[in-house]
């Protein structure tokens, strides 16, 4: 099968009857969905809904307890022999994560090192670039994301916003097939959020595929390809943003969107 014909049939992200618990609590009830390639899939609902909790699980860092997750046609965390599900390995786990980008709500930078060294710590360490070809890519990316100025700066030097754009550049730097946002901009001071949000949309409109959790019903309108609206642990609705956004069809949809709106 071709690299093309693949694209045309194969979801970037497949969930089949996801289930994931807390101890006893049921934090995803049954998830089933399908993000395209190239598609920009924006979940919204309130907290606790178990939006974070399902991005957490594409890359392996929550295990599922039930149903299947697969991303560009392979399973997550495990192998299937007849109808058996056997854990990956660790070591396996963190190969397949390479491809997977996670930007979270916190920036996690690593405070002792300055913006291009960490956009250059993964794809020295992990990947085994030499540093100078990651230094080079890294300041391209710095660039991309406007901080092109700002490589010799430490984290503590950068406001919020230019934290989390390096940790944009950061995850970019091992050239991700699916990028992950959780909620990038809730820990922003208002007049911060836009920089990243053009981030963002820059990064859309260059095909990459994204799942991001947020609260910004602007971005998830103008930039999102599909919309899921989550409520505890369901997927209540789901559809084009504006079409969900502008006309939400359930009862709870309407409730939330009223107040965020």
């Amino acid at each position: 099968m071709t690299g093309t014909n693949k694209q045309a049939t194969v979801p970037m992200v497949k969930s089949e009857g996801v289930h994931k618990s807390f101890g006893p609590v049921e934090v995803l009830k049954g998830i089933d969905l399908e993000v395209k390639t190239g598609e920009v899939f924006c979940l919204i609902g309130p907290s606790g809904s178990g939006k974070s909790t399902f991005l957490r699980c594409i890359n392996h860092l929550e295990k599922i307890n039930a149903g299947r997750l697969y991303v560009d046609g392979e399973l997550v965390g495990y192998r299937q022999k007849g109808d058996k599900l056997y854990e990956l390995k660790d070591s396996e786990v963190a190969l397949k994560r390479r491809d997977i980008g996670m930007v979270f709500q916190r920036f996690n930078l690593f405070p002792h090192m300055t913006a291009v060294e960490n956009v250059i710590e993964a794809p020295v360490q992990v990947k085994g670039v030499s540093r100078g070809q990651a230094r080079e890519r890294a300041m391209e990316l710095l660039e991309r994301v406007g901080l092109g100025d700002k490589a010799r700066n430490y984290p503590s030097q950068l406001s919020g916003g230019q934290q989390q754009r390096v940790a944009i550049a950061r995850a970019l730097a091992m050239d991700p097939k699916l990028m992950l946002f959780d909620e990038p901009t809730s820990a922003l001071d208002p007049e911060l959020v836009g920089d990243v949000l053009d981030v963002m949309r820059d990064l859309a409109e260059s095909g990459m595929t994204m799942v991001v959790v947020t609260h910004e019903m602007g971005f998830a309108r103008e930039v999102g390809d599909s919309l899921v609206f989550m409520d505890g642990g369901v997927v209540v609705e789901s559809g084009h943003p504006r079409d969900v956004l502008t006309d939400p069809q359930h009862e709870r949809t309407k409730s939330f969107l009223s107040k965020v709106l």
